[in-house]
């Protein structure tokens, strides 16, 4: 089956969110906040067709995910889905055309279905997302989940088997603890309505791979509290991966079927 889908992720972590969702009939953007000229020099790099943007998808309203919205619309006339928490947590986002969703809800792009899903993070109505897209042979499948401190039972029935999977992995919890963040911060990115940690992302992982999964991206590293080799060393323990490389940032099983990457804050990557 040659996939119908590609995950191109342009930005991942706390300086900024940009990832673009590629289908047969359109791509999604999901979140940005990278400026307009730095999210076209990241998809330029990655061979990209902006032009074939149809849907921008916004799973919250933090600035990492939004700072860059409102310079790319000025240029851009498709749709922009939000719930309407989100739409409504700032200012400048009120003013945009936003076609409200719930976080339970579905709707099509790009020829892709897109499911929803709640998250757990201290904003207003935050999402996950689940793409589908073909049928039987040819269907394809990919699971984009970032800024949770928990995930719920729908996350985990969306999430489960699917092709490709996004998966936030911020923090190891010994480094957060030991780390430079006041109190009040710690407890915050640890909490329910923080952020995934390593363990728990690999806890979920036991829960979320299935046969047809291929690919498991960790995504939201954060750059004082984990390491790329950190993340991937103990999600690579979860499902029976051993190291692809020296330094341990991709793992990859026996039979070669699941490969194990981390997605980075200033270098752009693409899953095909």
């Amino acid at each position: 089956m040659m996939p119908r889908m590609h995950l191109h992720v342009l930005a991942s972590g706390s300086k900024g969110n940009a990832s673009v969702v590629e289908g047969p009939a359109g791509s999604v953007l999901i979140d940005d906040g990278l400026s307009r000229r730095e999210l076209l020099r990241r998809a330029d790099e990655l061979g990209v067709d902006m032009d074939r943007i149809c849907c921008v998808v916004v799973t919250h309203e933090h600035a990492d995910h939004v700072s860059g919205l409102t310079v790319f619309c000025n240029k851009y006339e498709g749709r922009l889905v939000a719930t309407a928490g989100t739409a409504g947590g700032r200012k400048y986002l009120a003013q945009l055309p936003f076609e409200l969703v719930g976080d339970a809800d579905e709707f099509e792009a790009g020829g892709m279905r897109v499911r929803t899903f709640p998250t757990s993070h201290d904003v207003a109505d935050p999402f996950g997302l689940r793409f589908d897209c073909g049928a039987g042979e040819d269907a394809d499948s990919l699971g984009f989940c970032t800024d949770t401190g928990t995930l719920g039972d729908r996350a985990l029935e969306l999430l489960s088997g699917v092709r490709t999977l996004a998966l936030e992995s911020n923090h190891d919890a010994r480094m957060l603890a030991t780390g430079p963040y006041p109190g009040f911060l710690k407890q915050r990115v640890a909490g329910d309505h923080g952020h995934l940690s390593n363990d728990q992302a690999a806890a979920a992982l036991r829960e979320l791979v299935g046969p047809d999964t291929e690919t498991v991206v960790a995504m939201h590293l954060s750059e004082e509290n984990n390491r790329p080799s950190v993340a991937i060393r103990t999600l690579a323990a979860a499902v029976g991966a051993e190291a692809a490389n020296s330094t341990f940032t991709e793992a990859r099983t026996a039979d070669g079927h699941l490969t194990i990457c981390a997605a980075a804050q200033a270098r752009p990557m693409t899953v095909w």
